[in-house]
């Protein structure tokens, strides 16, 4: 892992590709900077993603059809509850062969939309592959009250119940692993920092994690336009940081991001996985050539492309 880590970060090092749409943003006078070298507007551009992915909509609506195509296919999963609200269930859709490995989904959407249901498109190539795929529902902040606490704590708990609870459902408790993208990767960052040991449950509970187009530092988001909806505090800034508590992190980690992302999803990726590689824990950064944001999430559900590849390969089914 250690030399994959060395190839991806030297990838890593080239400048950043970023596409804006349009690519020359309207003439403007430059204000004063408030973080690094850009000012207000070019840091809110930074993390809204539809400025830097002008196929947004087409890539969010072949999704939705494909996904009524993959329910079809592998059919309804099981719902399962690992809380008290309504909104805290898992879809688990199950693998044909008992003891089989399991794949936890953390969805994105900006803290604001997504449910698990959206993704049996991302399930299928996973269950078909004998892995159980589980899908995970949890409250937005509109439902929060701007408050990323409850999100992360409803994440948390679901990994602690598939572990609980694998063998109902014919996982394998000692082969689990974890995917996300977008804010759901900072979402799946937070889980593993989790202290494990203080639940009674091991520190490598999840055997890997393949984050897509991550935030892991919230100082820059919470300068940014999306404070408008994310009520952030200096507790929630330093404690749902995950660059920050990376001494808490015992799973071995595959951060991926498109090159035509925004320049900030760009560098959030590349300074958290340099971080974790001088922290001497197991990290590989992939930098998926000619996609953008929304191109890379959709990757998950394909896996001979970046983040399903990458899947695929920390589950050990690529091998010939």
């Amino acid at each position: 892992m250690t030399a994959a880590a060395a190839g991806g970060l030297a990838v890593s090092a080239r400048p950043a590709s970023a596409q804006r749409c349009p690519v020359t943003p309207p003439q403007r006078p430059k204000d004063p900077p408030v973080w690094m070298d850009m000012d207000q507007q070019e840091l809110d551009d930074a993390y809204d993603n539809d400025v830097y992915a002008f196929n947004a909509k087409n890539v969010l609506e072949r999704q939705r059809i494909n996904n009524e195509i993959a329910t079809a296919i592998v059919g309804k999963p099981m719902r399962a509850a690992y809380g008290q609200s309504e909104i805290e269930k898992l879809d688990i859709y199950k693998a044909k062969h008992a003891n089989a490995p399991t794949m936890i989904f953390i969805h994105g959407g900006s803290w604001r939309s997504g449910r698990s249901a959206d993704f049996a498109v991302y399930a299928e190539p996973f269950v078909k592959a004998g892995v159980n795929f589980v899908a995970v529902d949890f409250d937005s902040v509109r439902e929060t009250n701007g408050d990323l606490f409850p999100m992360v704590d409803q994440c948390r708990r679901a990994v602690a119940w598939v572990y609980r609870n694998a063998s109902a459902f014919g996982g394998n408790a000692d082969a689990m692993y974890l995917c996300s993208r977008s804010s759901g990767s900072h979402l799946a960052s937070c889980v593993v920092i989790t202290e494990w040991e203080k639940q009674g449950l091991p520190l490598n509970i999840l055997k890997g994690a393949v984050f897509g187009s991550g935030m892991y530092d919230l100082k820059p988001v919470r300068l940014s336009a999306r404070s408008k909806f994310v009520k952030f505090t200096d507790e929630m800034e330093q404690q749902l940081s995950a660059f920050r508590h990376i001494d808490k992190i015992h799973t071995p980690l595959v951060l991926g991001v498109g090159s035509l992302e925004t320049p900030e999803f760009q560098r959030q990726a590349r300074d958290f996985a340099a971080a974790l590689q001088t922290a001497g824990k197991p990290v590989k950064l992939i930098v998926a050539t000619g996609y953008n944001h929304y191109e890379v999430g959709e990757t998950i559900g394909n896996p001979y492309a970046v983040l399903g590849r990458a899947a695929m390969d920390m589950i050990g089914l690529n091998k010939f």
